[in-house]
């Protein structure tokens, strides 16, 4: 991995969405006279990590793994032990999982190969889904989660796009984009305790973007690597 190199292969297009991502979070938190400065930082590390796993560059899983811990830190802050957990337990590890897969399977030097799936894969990821959520609706309940019913969905959601990113397959990228939805409701909700945390509403706006050009991105690339 290389830095340099990864940024200068960024498109135009991807550089404006990255730059654009970081601006918005940054104003959004400067206008807002509580904002909680960890979870900026957060947004900040996520937005960059979305743009470089959307272009299938190893770098983003590394950034990722840092995004997991830090938000991890800011969900425990507002009692969202299930994004902790999630986070500190399931995106984390498996981020660093992705890293090893994709440096194994790589296309070019800043780009994995991209891999299809088939049914008996989906079938094994749906049955796992529906196996982690079951056991983390308790789990959850147990230490008392805020927004439970919420918090359990963002599970699901989290367990499929971090799965599909270890196996390189576009759909993580919609997966992540229904989590991203998940956690803008989730947010919400926060805020209406503490507004220092709307900062956090408008990173998943901002990470809805970015995976939903990531999904479009991957089909990109799994057409362009087909055809070669």
């Amino acid at each position: 991995m290389n830095l340099k190199k990864s940024i200068a292969n960024l498109t135009r297009i991807e550089k404006c969405i990255w730059i654009g991502s970081l601006s918005i979070i940054f104003l959004s938190s400067v206008l807002s006279p509580t904002a909680d400065w960890l979870s900026v930082l957060t947004s900040l590390i996520g937005a960059t990590a979305l743009i470089f796993v959307g272009k299938g560059d190893p770098l983003g899983q590394l950034v990722t793994i840092f995004f997991g811990i830090l938000y991890a830190a800011v969900s425990w802050g507002f009692h969202y032990y299930g994004e902790m957990i999630t986070y500190l337990g399931m995106t984390a590890p498996s981020a660093l999982w992705a890293l090893i897969t994709w440096l194994r399977h790589p296309y070019a030097e800043c780009e994995v190969k991209v891999a299809a799936l088939r049914p008996r894969s989906w079938l094994l990821l749906l049955s796992g889904a529906v196996l982690v959520t079951s056991l983390m609706f308790f789990v959850l309940r147990f230490f008392g989660t805020a927004n439970l019913m919420v918090s359990t969905l963002s599970v699901t959601t989290s367990f499929l796009a971090s799965m599909l990113t270890v196996l390189r397959s576009p759909y993580y990228a919609l997966f992540y984009a229904a989590n991203d939805i998940v956690l803008i409701v989730l947010w919400v909700l926060a805020s209406l305790s503490n507004a220092g945390y709307l900062p956090m509403v408008l990173c998943f706006v901002v990470f809805l973007v970015n995976d939903l050009y990531g999904f479009v991105n991957w089909r990109r690339m799994r057409t362009q690597q087909s055809t070669v």
